[in-house]
């Protein structure tokens, strides 16, 4: 069995600028591709796990969320993709959920795909649909601050649901890997 870490995009692995489509807007917090290589080389596998309400309400495609993701990871500096695979919601919070966090869905997939321990598995991300959807599929949550927190930094759940909170994503992989 395998280990993962599932990971949100906007204000996680990038600095959320609302319905962020265009690869010129894109701004990687810091440290951020150094954190990514160090959970690779501890065996986890990455799985890019991002709500993008704005393909649904018509603000852009879902060619462009692809496009502003592969971009994002050539200025990650990797090859190649580090991330298994990629989920994309394109769901408003007005839809009936099928992917959209905090949907499970992907998560569980996921690990029936690959075999994945949800015992050594994270969502990683900075809102609370995020902590929610690793919740909901039966793996380990962790908050990072490093998002806008449109809704707030959710800390009675935080602490009634024992979820760690960092920072940013680097502090949590340090942990993690430390």
């Amino acid at each position: 069995m395998s280990k993962a870490l599932f990971l949100d995009r906007d204000g996680t692995l990038v600095v959320d600028t609302h319905y962020l489509h265009k690869p010129e807007d894109l701004q990687l917090i810091a440290g951020i591709g150094d954190a990514l290589r160090t959970a690779v080389k501890s065996g986890y596998l990455l799985f890019l796990f991002t709500n993008q309400s704005g393909i649904g309400r018509g603000f852009y495609t879902l060619e462009d969320a692809e496009h502003c993701n592969q971009c994002m990871v050539e200025m990650l500096g990797f090859n190649e993709n580090p991330f298994t695979e990629i989920c994309i919601a394109p769901e408003t919070p007005e839809d009936a959920p099928v992917y959209r966090k905090p949907s499970p869905r992907f998560i569980l997939e996921m690990c029936d795909k690959y075999d994945l321990n949800p015992d050594f598995c994270w969502m990683v991300g900075d809102k609370l649909c995020d902590i929610k959807s690793g919740l909901n599929g039966g793996i380990r949550a962790a908050f990072v601050r490093s998002g806008k927190a449109s809704d707030g930094e959710p800390t009675d759940f935080l602490e009634e649901y024992s979820i760690p909170t960092f920072d940013t994503l680097v502090s949590f992989v340090d942990e993690l890997t430390g």
